[in-house]
């Protein structure tokens, strides 16, 4: 069952973020499914995590995400992923800049049954507003 869901993931998590093909995560998220970036967090519901994947593609069309390594255990599912990409269209009311962005980060997700119900991730938002030329990050001032 653990090589199933690992494949399951990797197949649906290639289709939304490398090709845009968000209704592929259907098959792996629940209705009820929310993924949180903190524990006071709503998190967002399974459509609105589909429309933010569409909008970063927008932003980065080139897109491509590697998960870097892969557990699942039972119930639950770790990844440690990094995205490479281009930004070539708006994004959260940034003009294109046109550097290449590359971001680190880790979900740690929960299945019941045979869907994912919840998702905590990790990134740093700040490394990719450096990366474009946003913001300074680790300079002394």
């Amino acid at each position: 069952m653990n090589d199933d869901r690992k494949k399951q993931v990797i197949e649906a998590w290639a289709a939304a973020w490398d090709r845009g093909e968000v209704d592929a995560l259907d098959r792996l998220l629940s209705a009820d499914y929310r993924r949180r970036t903190s524990s006071a967090d709503k998190g967002l519901s399974r459509e609105e995590f589909k429309a933010s994947i569409l909008t970063t593609r927008s932003a980065f069309p080139d897109l491509v995400t590697n998960i870097d390594e892969i557990i699942v255990e039972d119930d639950r599912v770790a990844l440690r992923w990094h995205s490479l990409g281009r930004h070539d269209g708006s994004f959260l009311g940034v003009p294109p800049t046109h550097r290449t962005v590359e971001v680190h980060g880790s979900t740690f997700a929960r299945f019941e049954d045979d869907a994912i119900v919840e998702e905590f991730v990790t990134w740093d938002p700040r490394a990719m507003l450096s990366a474009l030329g946003i913001i300074s990050v680790g300079e002394d001032r």
